[in-house]
């Protein structure tokens, strides 16, 4: 999986970010790809939705999108956003809970297995309702 490394965060990260007025949440996903990496290959199907509260900012619904494969025509185009990410990196998912903080890492590991099972995983607070 791809990770980048914000400017302005202490841990490795996914792609994304905030939906705009008037957007989808695939417009968003979309949109953001464009901005932090230069590219903009095609946003898969939705795989995860987490509810999660933030007292501060108020509650958010995340969505984690497929992002498929990004083969060599793809990764020689990235031109990151300097304000915004200083690299990124490749990580397999079972090193998720090392590389990323515990929610995150929860949405990736439940992202890959909606993935290998065609289903779509809702969460709250990163973690499986049943």
């Amino acid at each position: 999986m791809m990770m980048v490394v914000p400017t302005y965060k202490d841990y490795l990260d996914i792609p994304g970010g905030y939906i705009e007025h008037g957007e989808t949440p695939t417009q968003a996903a979309v949109r953001e790809v464009k901005e932090e990496l230069g590219i903009a290959p095609p946003i898969g199907r939705l795989l995860v939705v987490d509810w999660a509260p933030n007292p501060s900012e108020g509650d958010k619904q995340l969505f984690v999108f497929d992002g498929g494969v990004l083969g060599r025509q793809w990764l020689d185009q990235v031109v990151l956003d300097p304000a915004e990410l200083s690299g990124y990196e490749f990580h397999d998912v079972s090193s998720a809970e090392t590389v990323t903080i515990p929610r995150l890492a929860r949405r990736i590991v439940q992202g890959d297995r909606a993935r290998r099972e065609g289903t779509t995983i809702y969460l709250e607070s990163g973690e499986v309702v049943a």
